[in-house]
């Protein structure tokens, strides 16, 4: 019996392996750029329902997230994530985190889990969405964590990928980086075309609900 030869999609920097996007094998396929997003509805840490059809008219981001990636800690320990946050906030953007861990799986958190996360990092999205049957991210293909998409306020999706261009756990790298979603965004905001509308997400796998056998 021959072997599937399934190519590995990850780059070993010292002893961390950063899963390269596209890599989750449960995800869906990505959408496309310059398309409808797919649309969603989820409850977020607060018990607050969200659609993305409610908020047609608006610029919104979706950051997924796992707390114990080291390539989340990266940019929320140095508060790159943070500021972007709040960039977007003030400009009227908003900025959706989504925790889609399975339950069981790292980076699973309860409502009270999110909430703590957020007054402890100081962080400043719209509202975190819990996802822990991977629903949003699914339909939005995401692989890793972070991985960063930005729909415009006719609801197209104009960026998807990484936050920034460098794709290591380093905090020293950041200042060194091309800030894609920050960006993007400030492109989306002039109402300019995004001129890396999609490139290479980095970060730890999305942790999937494992299929039943």
């Amino acid at each position: 019996m021959s072997k599937l030869n399934v190519p590995r999609r990850t780059l070993l920097l010292g002893s961390a392996a950063i899963a390269l996007a596209p890599a989750a094998a449960f995800a869906s396929s990505s959408p496309d750029i310059g398309k409808p997003a797919p649309a969603f509805t989820a409850v977020d840490s607060n018990g607050k329902t969200w659609s993305l059809a409610d908020l047609k008219g608006k610029i919104v981001v979706l950051e997924t997230t796992n707390h114990d990636c080291p390539y989340v800690r990266k940019h929320y320990n140095a508060n790159n994530m943070q500021d972007q946050q709040r960039e977007a906030a003030a400009k009227g953007v908003v900025w959706l985190t989504v925790a889609s861990s399975a339950t069981g799986e790292q980076g699973h958190v309860t409502a009270q889990q999110a909430n703590d996360l957020t007054r402890s990092r100081n962080a400043a999205p719209a509202a975190v969405l819990l996802d822990p049957q991977s629903k949003v991210a699914r339909a939005y293909g995401a692989t890793v964590t972070p991985h960063m998409y930005i729909i415009d306020a006719k609801g197209t999706l104009v960026y998807k990928g990484g936050i920034d261009s460098i794709p290591s756990s380093s905090v020293a790298d950041i200042p060194k980086a091309t800030q894609y979603v920050r960006v993007a965004l400030g492109q989306v905001l002039a109402g300019q075309p995004v001129a890396d509308a999609s490139t290479r997400a980095y970060g730890c796998t999305l942790k999937y609900p494992k299929t039943s056998t």
